[in-house]
């Protein structure tokens, strides 16, 4: 985990990378409250293994891949976990459901100007209602003892629309904040890389004969959090639930035998492929991940990655910035600023390919 400072004229000294390596300037008005008029409707920053950025369309995506790519996707499914009620006394609570435990039973962030205690009530608004049955960490278990939290979520929740998204969800986010490819309900925020893809993409991709496959990453909340350590060897990483199924592992595994590439659709997916590859060749795996993926770090899975414009000093532009080279990708997000991208979940996409 290193970078360089100039000490003095033809000296190199080196230096563990800090938290504040990683800030830039953003000004808001570049941070996408709405998605584009149209799915894939984006412009993409492409960085090659080798050489300066360029600036394309998301629509140029099929010339950037190669006939034996093989494309990865993440078929999590975004849930509507975000419920508002009030607790005995009165006060107002929102409650964005972290995790499924059972049918009846979530882990959930709960936010209220007191905590509720263990053994309180809280009435969902809608109807339904939730016992707060302890304290795990900083998160609450819930159980709800007359319907499934599916079934709460689906008639009384609210798309989780990250926190630098600055409106309240709206219609449009049932389905634009849901990828068309999202098969498995549990996550909380979309794996936004996925989001530029339509259907007329994925025909096109299909026609020209790419193979693809499937991760389950499960995102959290914990993908917001910043990172409140300046020493990122301090940094305790958020778990997230990862599923790599055998049928995928092998599909990567033929790939890497033959000399093909692949790329990963969002850090989820890199995530998921590299915690299921951390013996150095890839199998199935399921379970949690706390994976800090930072510069230093050597990837055993993943040869390009799609993706969109992470958060100053955040863990994802620390993984990006292990897979192209912490100097190029800073470059890259001042060209982006310069040039005027659109930032974030609803915002553009960046298309790297790490030299190998």
């Amino acid at each position: 985990m290193i970078s360089t400072a100039v000490a003095a004229p033809g000296v190199i000294a080196l230096r563990a990378m800090r938290l504040s390596d990683f800030h830039y300037e953003l000004p808001a008005r570049l941070i996408a409250q709405h998605p584009p008029a149209r799915r894939g409707d984006s412009r993409l920053l492409h960085l090659p293994a080798t050489g300066t950025a360029l600036d394309r369309h998301f629509s140029d995506l099929p010339d950037l891949l190669r006939d034996d790519d093989l494309l990865v996707f993440n078929d999590t499914r975004v849930m509507r976990a975000r419920l508002y009620g009030r607790k005995e006394t009165g006060g107002r609570v929102e409650i964005l459901v972290e995790r499924l435990l059972e049918a009846d039973r979530v882990l959930a962030h709960v936010r209220a100007s007191k905590s509720p205690k263990a053994g309180s009530w809280i009435d969902i608004d809608g109807g339904a209602r939730a016992r707060v049955v302890g304290r795990r960490d900083a998160l609450f278990e819930l159980h709800a003892p007359d319907r499934d939290f599916a079934e709460i979520m689906s008639n009384h929740g609210h798309m989780p629309l990250p926190p630098y998204i600055t409106r309240a969800d709206e219609a449009e986010d049932d389905s634009r904040y849901q990828t068309v490819f999202a098969a498995r309900d549990g996550a909380v925020a979309a794996p936004t890389a996925g989001l530029h893809f339509s259907e007329a993409m994925l025909r096109r991709l299909d026609q020209r004969g790419i193979q693809s496959a499937r991760v389950t990453l499960h995102v959290g909340a914990g993908t917001f959090q910043p990172v409140r350590v300046e020493n990122l060897d301090e940094h305790v990483m958020h778990a997230e639930s990862i599923e790599v199924g055998e049928a995928t592992a092998e599909a990567v595994r033929e790939a890497k035998a033959r000399g093909r590439r692949v790329v990963a659709v969002g850090t989820t997916t890199v995530r998921s492929l590299e915690t299921a590859a951390a013996g150095g060749e890839i199998s199935a795996f399921r379970g949690d991940s706390r994976l800090f993926i930072r510069p230093g770090y050597v990837f055993n899975a993943v040869d390009a990655m799609l993706t969109n414009f992470h958060l100053p000093e955040s863990t994802l532009l620390m993984l990006v910035s292990a897979f192209s080279g912490y100097p190029r990708i800073m470059a890259a997000y001042r060209h982006a600023v310069v040039n005027e991208y659109r930032f974030f979940s609803y915002g553009d996409a960046m298309f790297l390919e790490r030299d190998r």
